[in-house]
């Protein structure tokens, strides 16, 4: 499965006026590959990590996300389709206060209606393959932001997204933890097929990537990826 955006374009209202965020973008993700996104503030990357996660419809073009046209869907259906086929990695954590680390993800089960018992099961598996099994009772106040990090990315991926939207993953990480938890998204997606966008502003951390695009004034385009980076996580 993939995520394919073709000739989108989205403009804001600005008064009487209409600022152009993204202009005819023609983006590819396949299953089981990493594209980073790059570009300056301002430039479209979050108007394009909006529009792929549906959380905004573009006023032109088309969004497909495993195989789904999103054009058309009503708000429930594209809820649903959020819920059980996008996984999105904010640039924030965003844990509940009074949750646990296994909570956290256990919680994304429950709003999809599934059992405890494998809720628990797999919200524990996640955990291990982040390295955060042994922090799974811990609240995010116990947890450093790196830990904090890869709970994030554990809950992304609770309800088996088919597509992986990263913002911004390392902004608030020193580069030794940025550079750890690029590498493990690069990992699950390709252990987990998933097709996933990485939004940087750190262009040292683009070898991980199996692609990378820069976006400029809303346009879109693809640029040589740098050599790969060094392993520093355990395969």
């Amino acid at each position: 499965m993939s995520l394919i955006l073709t000739d989108v374009s989205l403009t804001y209202a600005d008064g009487d006026d209409r600022v152009l965020a993204l202009d005819n973008v023609t983006l590819d993700v396949p299953a089981g590959t990493v594209t980073a996104v790059v570009g300056p503030s301002g430039s479209g990357k979050s108007s394009l990590l909006a529009v792929a996660a549906t959380l905004i419809a573009p006023d032109s073009g088309t969004v497909v996300i495993d195989g789904v046209a999103t054009s058309g869907l009503s708000r429930a259906r594209l809820a649903e389709l959020r819920r059980r086929t996008i996984g999105i990695v904010f640039q924030q954590s965003n844990l509940v206060p009074s949750l646990t680390a296994v909570e956290q993800l256990q919680v994304m089960a429950w709003i999809d209606g599934r059992s405890t018992r494998e809720a628990r099961s797999r919200a524990m598996s996640l955990l291990e393959s982040v390295g955060m099994a042994d922090h799974a009772d811990r609240r995010p106040h116990a947890l450093s932001g790196g830990q904090r990090q890869r709970v994030n990315i554990a809950r992304a991926l609770m309800n088996e997204p088919n597509v992986l939207l990263v913002d911004e993953p390392t902004s608030a990480l020193d580069q030794e933890r940025g550079e750890e938890i690029v590498e493990l998204v690069t990992r699950l997606s390709r252990e987990r097929h998933t097709a996933t966008v990485l939004v940087t502003h750190d262009r040292s951390l683009l070898g991980a990537a199996d692609r990378v695009a820069e976006v400029h004034d809303g346009r879109l385009s693809t640029v040589p990826s740098p050599p790969p980076l060094t392993p520093s996580l355990p395969q």
